[in-house]
C-alpha cells in the first residue's frame, strides 16, 4: 500500500543505497511433457538453469516483449523488429515474455517464431479482472502469436494483480488453470511489480508453477519505489517460491532502463565509459541469488542482445568494482525527478 514518505527524502535515499549495498553483499527448452521438440544448440553458450517444477531447462536470458511497441521508445521498423526477435533466437534465447496491453508486441513474437514455435518458450499474460473475459483474452493472445497453446500463462501483474484481491486473483487462477487442463497453457503463473504481500499469498496457495517478480538492484516496481520493508517482502516470496520448487523470473533487472538505454539521460554528466558498464554490473548483481532462473530483459537492438548475452556468456562474479559503480550511480539517480515521480511504497 502506498503511504507518505516517513522519511526526508535525503534520508530515505542514503538509506536506500544502504540497503542495497547491503544486499549485494550473495540451450534448448526441455519439454516437462512429451509436448514440443528439443531445439538446435545454439552457438551463444547461455548458461541454463530448469524453470523449477516447470521442468523446462532454459537458457537463463529472456526476452521482455515489451520493448518491442513502437509507442515505447523502440525505433525499429516493424520488419526488423521481427528480425530483431528472430536474432535473439538465433543467438540462443527461448523464453519470450509479452501481454496482449503490450501493444504491437504479440504480433510480432507470433510472426518471428511462427516456424520455430516448437524450439521457444513462449508467455503471456491475462489482464483481465473479470473471470468471465479469461478465454476471450487468452484466444486473442494466440491468434496473435500464431499458436494453439501456451507454454506459460500469467496473471498479470498490472493491470492485473495490482488492482485484485487475492480472491479475485484466484478466481482468475481458476480460469486459467480450467485452460492448462485443456492443454491450451502448459503452466500458471503470475508477475508482480510490488504489492508483494498479495504475491505471498499467490505463492503460500501451491497452485501456481512460477513467479515473475521485479528483481534489480535499483529498488522499483512498475510506478513504486521501495522501501527497504517492501524489499524485505519481495525476499520473502523467493524463499517461499524457492522452497515450494517454484520456477523465478527476475523482472526490473535493469530498472526500467535506469541502468541501461535511459541511464544517460537520466544522470547526465555521470562518466560515459561508467555508464556503459551500468547493465552489465546490474545482471551480475542479480546473477549472486542462485535462486533466480530467469532472467527476462527488455531489448530493443541487436546489440543490447550481444551486450547482455556476453554477461550471461562470462564470468558472472560481482564484483567489487560493480559494487561501487552501481551505488555511486544510485546516489545520483535518486535524486532525478525520474525517481521522485514514482510512489513511495
Amino acid at each position: 500500500m502506498a503511504t507518505k514518505e516517513p522519511l526526508g527524502r535525503r534520508e530515505f535515499v542514503k538509506r536506500a543505497v544502504q540497503t542495497a549495498a547491503l544486499a549485494a553483499a550473495g540451450e534448448a527448452i526441455t519439454p516437462a511433457s512429451g509436448r514440443g521438440e528439443s531445439p538446435p544448440r545454439s552457438s551463444a553458450a547461455i548458461p541454463t538453469r530448469t524453470l523449477g517444477k516447470t521442468g523446462l531447462k532454459l537458457p537463463m536470458l529472456g526476452y521482455g516483449g515489451a520493448a518491442l511497441p513502437k509507442a515505447w521508445r523502440n525505433p525499429l521498423s516493424r520488419e526488423n523488429r521481427v528480425a530483431l526477435v528472430r536474432y535473439a533466437f538465433d543467438r540462443g534465447v527461448r523464453y519470450f515474455d509479452t501481454a496482449s496491453n503490450y501493444l504491437e508486441s504479440q504480433t510480432i513474437i507470433g510472426e518471428a517464431l511462427k516456424d520455430r514455435r516448437r524450439q521457444a518458450c513462449l508467455v503471456t499474460k491475462v489482464e483481465t479482472t473479470r473471470p468471465e473475459l479469461v478465454r476471450k483474452a487468452v484466444e486473442r493472445s494466440l491468434q496473435e502469436l500464431q499458436t494453439d497453446y501456451l507454454d506459460v500463462l500469467l496473471i498479470h501483474g498490472t493491470p492485473g494483480l495490482q488492482q485484485m484481491s487475492v480472491d479475485q486473483a484466484m478466481k482468475i487462477h481458476a480460469e486459467i488453470v480450467k485452460l492448462r487442463e485443456e492443454k491450451v497453457a502448459r503452466f500458471v503463473g503470475f508477475s508482480a511489480h510490488g504489492y508483494f504481500d498479495k504475491a505471498l499469498a499467490l505463492i503460500k496457495s501451491g497452485g501456481f508453477d512460477l513467479c515473475m517478480l521485479s528483481y534489480g538492484y535499483i529498488p522499483r516496481g512498475y510506478d513504486q519505489f521501495w522501501t527497504p520493508r517492501t524489499t524485505k517482502m519481495r525476499d520473502a516470496c523467493v524463499s517461499k517460491a524457492h522452497e515450494l520448487g517454484m520456477g523465478i523470473v527476475a523482472m526490473k533487472v535493469i530498472g526500467c532502463g535506469m541502468l541501461g538505454a535511459w541511464s544517460g539521460y537520466i544522470v547526465p554528466g555521470f562518466d560515459k565509459d561508467r555508464i556503459k558498464q551500468l547493465p552489465a554490473a546490474a545482471i551480475r548483481h542479480v546473477l549472486q541469488d542462485q535462486r533466480v532462473h530467469m532472467l527476462t530483459i527488455g531489448m530493443r537492438l541487436k546489440k543490447e542482445i550481444d551486450a547482455n548475452l556476453k554477461v550471461l556468456c562470462g564470468d558472472p562474479t560481482y564484483t567489487a568494482e560493480d559494487r561501487t559503480l552501481l551505488a555511486e550511480f544510485a546516489t545520483k539517480l535518486y535524486d532525478t525527478n525520474a525517481i521522485k515521480k514514482l510512489k513511495i511504497e
